[in-house]
């Protein structure tokens, strides 16, 4: 049970919390065993944007975004929409269908990290090919060529969080 600012939440298994700082708020475990990613980040403000409030969601009220030109394989569940500049910072899961593949290299400005909810996948990053699974975690520095190919025989989905909506530094 999360509570937040005067409000208990149930949370499950495709929860996500958004807390900016400054909120009271206690996390309540069951008897069971409770597992979270916990994702702290300083807050970059822009003038003339308003600073996100609290919310508190679940996968299952999202969209799932499907690639262009991937016949399915490929979408993405987001918990902030793209065009929200209050963010600056995106967490999303990401999900391949046996067969799903990222059919080019790509790189991003910005680090980032994967945590692998569900299934199996070879990932590459740089130039290597690895395999990953459920319960690993990689954090891809900022133009770190990548692709992925997930073989199967289930759904290959992760936990992706980025900066976004904020220039890069710049300096030492």
């Amino acid at each position: 049970m999360l509570h937040l600012d005067g409000q208990a939440h149930a949370l499950r298994a495709g929860s996500y919390a958004y807390i900016p700082s400054g909120l009271q708020w206690r996390l309540e475990a069951p008897e069971e065993c409770l597992r979270f990613h916990w994702i702290r980040k300083l807050y970059v403000p822009v003038e003339g944007i308003a600073r996100p409030e609290a919310f508190v969601t679940h996968e299952a009220d999202h969209e799932l975004h499907l690639m262009p030109d991937t016949d399915g394989a490929w979408g993405t569940t987001r918990f902030v929409e793209p065009d929200d500049l209050r963010h600056d910072m995106h967490v999303n899961i990401v999900t391949f269908q046996p067969g799903g593949v990222i059919p080019f290299e790509e790189t991003h400005v910005m680090e980032h990290g994967l945590y692998v909810l569900e299934g199996k996948a070879v990932y590459k990053l740089n130039q290597d090919w690895v395999e990953v699974e459920a319960g690993d975690f990689m954090w891809l520095r900022a133009f770190c060529p990548q692709a992925c190919y997930a073989g199967g025989p289930g759904p290959f989905r992760y936990l992706l969080y980025k900066d976004v909506n904020r220039h890069m530094p710049l300096g030492l």
